[in-house]
């Protein structure tokens, strides 16, 4: 059974940054191309970033580009989200997914895997 278990979320203030982690168990990492996604309150969820299977090409929206970085440790099975320069709008709940194709995609329906979540606040 794959899970995905994130950490790292919390309270920070505008212009902080957080670094959170996806740890990926139950089948080969190597396997997944990996996603990020937020959910803030009462929005529908948004990608945010994705990085592919193979090649490690990576992807980030324009609102994050240049302050947020999507990086995996195959050593760690661990997906990573660098956060910095945080927004009070970039408060949501963001979660990890795999996907089981090679390519990354910014679809949700694309991703056959999720992690329950991570609260992130940017508030003063």
């Amino acid at each position: 059974q794959v899970q995905l278990v994130e950490s790292g979320g919390g309270l920070v203030q505008p212009g902080g940054s957080l670094r959170l982690s996806c740890t990926v168990s139950g089948r080969t990492f190597s396997s997944f191309a990996l996603g990020w996604f937020r959910q803030a309150h009462g929005k529908e969820r948004e990608f945010v970033a994705a990085i592919s299977r193979i090649s490690e090409s990576t992807y980030v929206i324009p609102s994050v580009k240049g302050r947020f970085t999507i990086s995996k440790d195959t050593t760690q099975n661990t997906v990573y989200l660098q956060m910095n320069s945080l927004k009070p709008e970039d408060t949501a709940v963001y979660s990890c997914a795999a996907s089981d194709r090679a390519a990354m995609s910014t679809f949700r329906r694309e991703y056959d895997y999720w992690g329950q979540g991570t609260q992130v606040t940017v508030s003063s």
